[in-house]
Formats: structure tokens, C-alpha cells, sequence
């Protein structure tokens, strides 16, 4: 209780909505109780029984709380000091009260409470304790990566379908931010992987996280490559990828397993101390190996039947000139002049910053809900983007999709680090692919194993420790000087931009400078731009723990130096995720056994921090934390309520030959809407009159009152070794002023080209967000590249 100023306060008014209710105010360790009289309901005789009346109770939790600012009360005017809070699950609520001094007592516990934890493990979670129904039910036994794996068809005793399960990461030394068992071609040793891990940024080299049941398609994730400005390249990454896009091919010959690689292929290699004098004299020529796989599978095809023909894929989740602006740092993206046997497309999904400043728009528009019932005003909601990024996502998704169960094609996914914008495209595209994804277990699997396994960074992404630049106070009379500090620095903190140019020259700096281990020197955004060493899984690499998390440094349970949240790494990534999932819910009602209630409710305990299971940034963290056995699992909560959760039009049964029925669902992204409901707003106030339409299509009526203006295509440029459409990085790039020249040839080598064209035919090309790099101005281009490299 040492934070708690003050414990108790009575008399205060809450106003919610243009209500007010009168109670008391209760501050715990955990939570804020505001405990009042309902208000008596118009239709109803008064009773004389009021005193029987059950008080209501409105509980927050610290960690939700997202803004807090102090108004004190004016001398001249008559208002009460008041505290308002704006929470993550977009509740709006104002305290009043009528002693100042209580007013600021409350207002410096709420922040004591939230700001000044210092470690995770001082959350509500790890003091916890469940009543029934969820006190004998545990979630954490729910998922089981072999389990998982062995529903797929994938186990360590059959290596029929071409994998096998590696556990050259079990002790997490070798990559740090990725599960204990990772799924890989069985035609690929661990020394191979070894490798080719010093290629992908973190070590996160591409791994399987989802094999197609009928065609053994596969979706597997990764990091960006470490091309950098001198055009590094991997053998062995290159031998990884042909290997995983011949997985499906029934008389796929073995590849060398146990070739060893010549270090100097990889500059990445050369630095990091690995032996290199044993390497085998006879490593086959990888595009000798392309070649024979290319023309083996071609053979194998047979007859060329239009649907079917396998065009496999790499997909970059970046606009192509945030991928270009990491070359500048020692990243970027794969050259296909090294990948001729696949095909890369580039999406153009915005970085965490925009999405961020998207949502704070939204956010905008609804601030004033705690004091007035007015709607929102629906044309800024429209300017703010969200809906456009949401849409931009699930077309990515749906283009996956289609390439593995249309083309029958693989498809390699990665963003910056792997675990944002990449988490999403992963595991929306299983949602559509796979009906056991789409109930209530399934969909749980699918969050455990895509966004909790494979590391995407909650810690950071959410901010559950909080930070002091979300607190304000306004009138303040001593000198003034707290609450203008204060709101300077969260203006500062959203106003990245005017120093991004800055910041990009430190940290290109940074990395032509190996002996630079000032932090400093770095801007952490979203994976890109953070520091990085020469070979994560490398010896030479525990000198630069903070970026790889060797030892359980940086990337460890606590962060001692700066324990609170760091606003700028924060972003609504796995909210983007369950609002995706909102949409394709409500586009197939009858084909999702949860309801949209359950994806309410799981965001709010992703902020609450009530339960263990999104806490930390890793698989790793949570083992040394030992979340299992300190705190609950979040899935208590759902299945221990499950009757809550169902949707009651789910039909389970598919049937791929009855309409309606399909294994297969793709988002329709001009039907994109607002979830009204996770705003805690009427749909008509967001969404506007819906006037139901006859949709000649399927037969189905659909609501007219969506938001219309998202792009139909968030498809920018795709890229061949013979050919490039649409805005493409160029093959050996030239930045000068702001100009870069993009690769669009007009002719291709034999048939390529149309074979890409058939193949993405359908995919909206040219219609996306990424344009032509070159109808673009040089102020645009440099304001495209300060934003990417803030």
C-alpha cells in the first residue's frame, strides 16, 4: 500500500456518456472500484424497497489504462477537479471531485500503480486467484507444438511429406525470439540451418507454421535478409527456400544434407568466426541445383492446366521503399536474381508508427465520450486510415490464400523482425485456409502457436508496465512547469517525424561502425533499425546481447535500465489482428464457432493483465519467468465461460462441393466495416444506416452501410529474376536526392513473364498502395523514408 495516496474517496461523480452517477472511488493495488446506485429505470414504479438495492460496481485495471490527465479546477470558473481515463478497450470515463487535494491524491496513486511497477512480474497477474468455473480448468496444457504439428501431418517418425522437426533450438541460443521446435525440410540438416540463420535478421531464418492438408502447400515465416548495400547473399538460405518449395513434390530428390558451405558466399559468414577450412570442395552450384529443380518440376507437372501451375511466392509485407531504406543499414530484401525458382510480391502494409498514429485518430474522435452522447464524427473516422490498413491486411491474407489453395503454390512470408506485420498475414491466411482454426480451440491454437510461440513482442507492442508520458496534468497553478513538461514531452513522444532523417544517419552510423555499442546510436521501430550484430547465432554475437537477447539480457524478464514502456515501440498489432477476425466473422457468420463477443473480451485481457499467457515478448521469457506455474492462462477465462463465447449460427460441417460450406474463405475486403461494438458505440453511429442489398452473387443479402473508399488491392509491385511489375526495389539501388529507379521491364526471358501474369492474374496488381517508385517526387520518396526509418 505503499503507493496508495489515498484509499478510499466518496462523493465522486462519474460521467460516462453525458450520465452521471454518484459513489465512492476505491483504489486497491490492482484496480480502480467505482462502486454506485444504478440509476432508477423510467419504466418501473418506484419500490419502497431501495435500501435493498445492489450496488453496481465499475472495475479498471491499471495496466488498461492508456491516457490519465488531472483538470484541476479553475479559481474562476465552477467546475470540479476532475480525472479522466481513457482505457485501451476505448472505455471513457471522467472522475469529479469536490476536494482538489483528493483529486490529486487519487490521480498520484493511479499513476504510482501503473508507471512505477518496475518489473512485469508486479502485475495482477502473478497475484491472482481464480473462483469457479476456471479455478479447475488449465489453459496452458492446451497447446502442444508437437501435438500441432502431428495434426498436419508432421511428426519425427514420418518424413513423408518433407519435414522434420528440428531442435536446434531447444536451449533458444540459436534464435532467441523463436519456439524450442522448429519445422523444416527433412532434406536440410541443422548444420545447413546453422548457416543459414546468420542470413535472417535475429537468426529468424523460414520455418514452417502451416502445411495445406490436401496439397501439402506450405506457409512459412521468417525475418528479412541481410542483403545490405553490398549485395550479401546465403547459399545456404537459398538451398533452405528451394528445399521448403519442393516439399510437395512426390519424387522430390534428397538435397545434400550434410554440405557444408563455403564462408566466403556470405560476407555475414566471414565475420563470425566460423571454421571455414572443412568446407567439402564439391558443394554443388545453387543455381545448378535451381535449375535441376526447376526443370524436374516442370517435368513433373505434366500438362499445363490454368489454375494449377505452381508459382511459388515470397512475400514481403513492406512498401518496396521501406525495404529499400533497410538496405541502407545492412538489410532489405531477397534478390530474386538469387531465388529464380520463386516469385517475390511486395504488400505495402504500413510500419507500427502509422499504425499507431492511426489508431490515436480514431481515438480522437471519440475522446469526448466520457462527457457527451454525441456520435462521432464519421468523415474523420474515415480520414484516420484504419479501415484502409485493416482491409490492406486482409487482402494480403486472402492473396495467400488463394496461392496455396488455388495455385497450389508455397508461400515464404517476413516483414522487418517476423513477428508484427508477419504474425498477421500468418495467421489471418490459416483462418481462411483452415477450418479448425475457425473454432473456439482452434482459433486459441492458432494465437498460442503464431503470434505467443513464435515471439511476437507483446511486452512492447502492448506497453503493460505503462509509461509516465500518458499522464498529464492540465491548470496547473505551481510555476506551471509540470503539466507543460508533461505535455511537451507526449507531444515530443508522437512527433517522431521531424527528427527521423536524424535518427537514420545515427543508426546507418551505428552499423558501419562495429565497435559502436552505445545504444543511442539506434532507433528501435518495429525490427527495423534496431541494433544489430554481425551473426546472431554466432559466438562473436553474445558482445551485442541487447539486440539478440544471448544470455537473457535484453531480452530477459525485466529491464532494469528503463522498466516502463517506451511509446514508441507500442502499436495495435494483435488488435489489427482480432479486428480482421471481426471482419471475416461478419462477413461468414455461420462459418466461425465463437462469436465476436469472444474477440471483445480477449482484447480486453490482453490489456488487463490479469492472466499470464501475453506477457513477455518470447517462448524463452516465459519459461524463465515461469509463467506456467506463477499465473493462469488467459484460455481459463473462455473455456471455463465457453457457453458464452459460441455463436449460435456456426455450422460445422464442410463440404467443399455444397455452397457455403467450403473449406476455403476469402475476405472481402470492399465490405470492410467498423467493429461499432469494441468502441462501445451503436453500429448505425460508425457505420452509418445500413439499407440491405440483394446480393445476386451468392444469394445473400448484405448491409449497404459499409465504409466505402478502402483500396481494393494492397498488392504494390512483384518481382521475378527476369521480370518486375509495378514499384520494385532495384536490383542495384541508387539513392541520390530522393530518386530511385525502379526495375519495370517491358520484355522477359522466354516465358516467365507470362507464366507471372497467369499466375497473380487476379490479384488486383496496380491497384495497391506502393504505386510506381517512379511516378513518386523526391519530397515524397524522403517523406516515405523518414517515416520507415523513424
Amino acid at each position: 500500500m505503499e503507493r496508495t495516496r489515498i484509499a478510499r474517496v466518496d462523493d465522486v461523480k462519474l460521467v460516462r456518456r453525458g450520465e452521471q452517477l454518484e459513489g465512492t472511488l476505491h483504489l486497491t493495488p490492482h484496480h480502480l472500484i467505482f462502486c454506485h446506485t444504478p440509476l432508477p429505470n423510467v419504466d418501473e414504479p418506484h419500490r419502497h424497497t431501495s435500501h435493498r438495492t445492489k450496488l453496481r460496481e465499475l472495475w479498471i485495471t491499471y495496466p488498461i489504462i492508456q491516457t490519465c490527465i488531472l483538470r484541476l479546477a479553475h479559481p474562476a470558473s465552477h467546475h470540479l477537479s476532475s480525472i479522466r481515463l481513457r482505457c485501451r478497450d476505448f472505455t471513457f470515463v471522467c472522475f469529479c471531485f469536490s476536494d482538489e487535494k483528493k483529486a490529486r491524491d487519487v490521480y498520484d496513486s493511479i499513476k504510482a500503480w501503473t508507471c512505477k511497477l518496475g518489473r512485469v512480474d508486479k502485475l495482477y497477474a502473478f497475484t491472482y486467484q481464480p473462483q469457479a468455473p476456471e479455478k479447475d480448468i488449465n489453459g496452458w496444457e492446451l497447446y502442444n507444438a508437437r501435438r500441432e504439428w502431428k495434426r498436419l501431418g508432421i511428426s519425427e517418425k514420418d518424413s513423408e511429406k518433407g519435414w522434420r522437426i528440428s531442435t536446434i533450438n531447444t536451449d533458444y541460443e540459436f534464435s532467441p525470439t523463436y519456439p524450442a521446435l522448429l519445422a523444416v525440410p527433412s532434406a536440410i540438416s541443422d548444420n545447413t540451418l546453422n548457416y543459414a540463420g546468420r542470413y535472417r535478421s535475429r537468426a529468424r531464418l523460414p520455418v514452417l507454421t502451416y502445411l495445406h492438408p490436401v496439397n501439402n502447400c506450405s506457409i512459412t515465416r521468417s525475418s528479412q535478409p541481410l542483403v545490405g548495400v553490398r549485395g550479401n547473399r546465403s547459399i545456404q538460405d537459398e538451398k533452405l527456400l528451394l528445399a521448403i518449395f519442393s516439399t510437395s513434390h512426390s519424387t522430390r530428390p534428397p538435397l545434400d544434407p550434410a554440405s557444408r558451405p563455403r564462408s566466403r558466399q556470405s560476407p555475414q559468414s566471414n565475420s563470425s568466426g566460423s571454421p571455414t577450412g572443412d568446407a567439402p570442395s564439391n558443394l554443388p552450384d545453387p543455381e545448378t541445383l535451381e535449375d535441376q529443380m526447376i526443370s524436374r518440376t516442370a517435368s513433373e507437372e505434366g500438362p499445363k492446366v490454368y489454375g494449377a501451375q505452381q508459382h511459388n511466392l515470397i512475400v514481403d509485407a513492406r512498401p518496396t521503399v521501406n525495404a529499400l531504406a533497410m538496405q541502407a543499414v545492412g538489410l532489405g530484401s531477397e534478390n530474386m536474381d538469387n531465388y529464380r525458382f520463386a516469385t517475390k510480391a511486395y504488400l505495402g502494409i504500413d510500419n507500427i508508427h502509422v499504425m499507431r498514429d492511426s489508431l490515436n485518430k480514431v481515438i480522437d474522435t471519440l475522446k469526448e465520450s466520457d462527457v457527451t452522447p454525441m456520435p462521432p464524427n464519421r468523415e474523420a473516422l474515415a480520414k484516420s486510415g484504419w479501415l484502409k490498413h485493416i482491409a490492406g491486411i486482409l487482402d494480403g491474407a486472402g492473396l495467400i490464400a488463394r496461392q496455396i489453395a488455388l495455385q497450389h503454390s508455397h508461400v515464404l512470408i517476413h516483414c522487418s523482425d517476423g513477428w508484427d506485420r508477419t504474425s498477421q498475414l500468418s495467421a489471418l491466411s490459416q483462418l481462411c485456409l483452415d477450418p479448425y482454426y475457425r473454432t473456439l480451440e482452434g482459433f486459441i491454437i492458432l494465437v498460442e502457436k503464431d503470434w505467443l510461440s513464435f515471439g511476437h513482442m507483446f511486452n512492447h507492442r502492448s506497453g503493460f508496465l505503462s509509461s509516465e508520458k500518458w499522464f498529464s496534468i492540465e491548470n496547473e497553478r505551481v510555476g506551471g512547469s509540470e503539466s507543460h513538461n508533461q505535455r511537451a514531452s507526449l507531444s515530443n513522444s508522437n512527433s517522431g517525424a521531424g527528427h527521423a532523417l536524424e535518427n537514420a544517419f545515427l543508426s546507418a552510423k551505428g552499423f558501419f561502425n562495429k565497435d559502436n555499442n552505445s545504444r543511442e546510436s539506434f532507433v528501435e521501430s518495429d525490427g527495423e533499425l534496431q541494433p544489430y550484430d554481425q551473426s546472431p547465432s554466432s559466438n562473436s554475437g553474445k558482445k551485442l546481447s541487447t539486440s539478440t537477447g544471448k544470455g537473457g539480457k535484453e531480452s530477459g524478464i525485466s529491464d532494469k535500465t528503463n522498466p516502463s514502456t517506451k511509446v514508441k515501440e507500442t502499436s495495435p498489432v494483435f488488435h489489427q489482428f482480432l479486428d480482421a477476425t471481426y471482419q471475416l466473422l461478419y462477413q461468414y457468420p455461420t462459418r466461425f464457432e465463437f462469436n465476436e463477443r469472444f474477440l471483445r473480451r480477449l482484447l480486453y485481457h490482453l490489456y488487463s493483465c490479469q492472466y499470464g499467457t501475453f506477457l513477455y515478448n518470447n517462448e524463452r521469457e516465459r519459461i524463465e519467468a515461469d509463467v506456467q506455474q506463477k499465473t493462469r492462462s488467459i484460455w481459463d477465462y473462455f473455456l471455463g465461460r465457453r457457453e458464452q463465447f459460441l455463436n449460435l449460427q456456426y455450422d460445422e460441417r464442410v463440404d467443399d462441393n455444397v455452397r457455403g460450406r467450403e473449406r476455403l474463405v476469402l475476405p472481402k475486403v470492399e465490405e470492410v466495416r467498423w467493429w461499432s461494438e469494441l468502441f462501445g458505440r451503436e453500429d448505425r453511429e460508425m457505420n452509418g444506416v445500413p439499407a440491405m442489398t440483394s446480393d445476386k452473387t451468392n444469394g445473400e443479402s448484405k448491409s449497404a452501410g459499409e465504409v466505402k473508399g478502402v483500396p481494393t488491392s494492397v498488392l504494390a509491385g512483384v518481382e521475378t529474376a527476369e521480370q518486375a511489375v509495378g514499384a520494385v526495389p532495384p536490383v542495384k539501388g541508387t539513392m541520390g536526392n530522393g530518386v530511385m529507379e525502379s526495375r519495370e521491364l517491358g520484355k522477359s526471358k522466354g516465358n516467365v513473364g507470362s507464366q507471372l501474369m497467369a499466375g497473380m492474374k487476379g490479384m488486383g496488381l496496380g491497384n495497391g498502395k506502393g504505386g510506381s517508385i517512379r511516378g513518386k517526387s523526391p519530397s515524397r520518396l524522403e517523406k516515405e523514408m523518414e517515416v520507415e526509418m523513424q
